[in-house]
This record gives structure tokens, C-alpha cells and sequence, in this order.
């Protein structure tokens, strides 16, 4: 149980505005309990998406304080950044997963105020994606 909290944290860390990683962890947990994939898929999937959300809320609430100098974006980016999400809509949160920007997606979609529900299923997608192709790289691998 432990390590499944262990793997959820950081699969949940994984996703924020943080730097960290998670594969090295689900892979080693794959390594170690093959025959447990399905449960590590659905951990690491629920984590990641999870603090997906956390930045989906940082993004809706925050935005008031643009012009705070620990505020994560500047006002030029931010903008920027905006009318990307307008041009490539909701549908890039399927993209979420991606170690460069992806993080900065979900806390704009929170700006963009996306529907919390669709946000959610459009970003489980992505990273329930990404970790069932991370096992099952690791499993061939085996």
C-alpha cells in the first residue's frame, strides 16, 4: 500500500507546476509487480490527472493576480499562451501528458475556465494514455 501512496504522490507532483517525474517510479513498480499493471495504470493515471486538476484550480482562481511577481506566468506569456488555447481549443488538453508544456496547459485551461468535467475527461485520456504505453514499453521490455 505504501508504495502505491509513494507512486500516486508522485504521479500527483508529476503533473503540477512542479519539477518532477514520475515514470522512473511506475516502471519499477511494473518491474516489481507485473501482474499488478492494471492497479499501477489506474494510481498513476488518477495521481497525474489529480494534480492536473490542481493546476486547473491554480489557473481559475489565480488569474486576479497576474501582476504578482511569484505569479507563474507574465502577463505577455500569459496572453500569449491564451489565444494558442483559443486557436487549438479544448482538445489539446489531450496533449497534457507532454513533459514540456503540459503542465502550463492544464493551469490554462483553468484560466480559459474549461469546463471542470470535460477538462478532467480530456486529461485522463492523454495521461492514462501515456502510462498504459509507459507499461507496456516496460513489460516488452521484460
Amino acid at each position: 500500500m505504501t508504495a502505491y501512496l509513494l507512486m500516486f504522490g508522485a504521479a500527483f507532483l508529476a503533473a503540477t507546476i512542479l519539477p518532477f517525474y514520475s515514470e522512473v517510479i511506475v516502471v519499477s513498480m511494473v518491474v516489481d509487480r507485473p501482474e499488478e499493471w492494471v492497479w499501477i495504470w489506474l494510481v498513476a493515471s488518477l495521481g497525474n490527472t489529480l494534480g492536473s486538476a490542481a493546476n486547473w484550480v491554480l489557473g481559475r482562481y489565480l488569474e486576479g493576480y497576474q501582476d504578482r511577481r511569484w505569479f507563474p506566468f507574465k502577463v505577455g506569456k500569459l496572453s500569449r499562451a491564451q489565444e494558442w488555447f483559443q486557436k487549438y481549443g479544448v482538445w489539446s488538453l489531450l496533449l497534457a501528458w507532454a513533459p514540456v508544456g503540459g503542465d502550463a496547459l492544464t493551469f490554462l485551461a483553468g484560466v480559459m475556465r474549461v469546463n471542470f468535467t470535460l477538462f478532467w475527461i480530456l486529461t485522463f485520456v492523454g495521461k492514462a494514455g501515456r502510462y498504459l504505453v509507459l507499461i507496456n514499453v516496460t513489460q516488452l521490455a521484460m
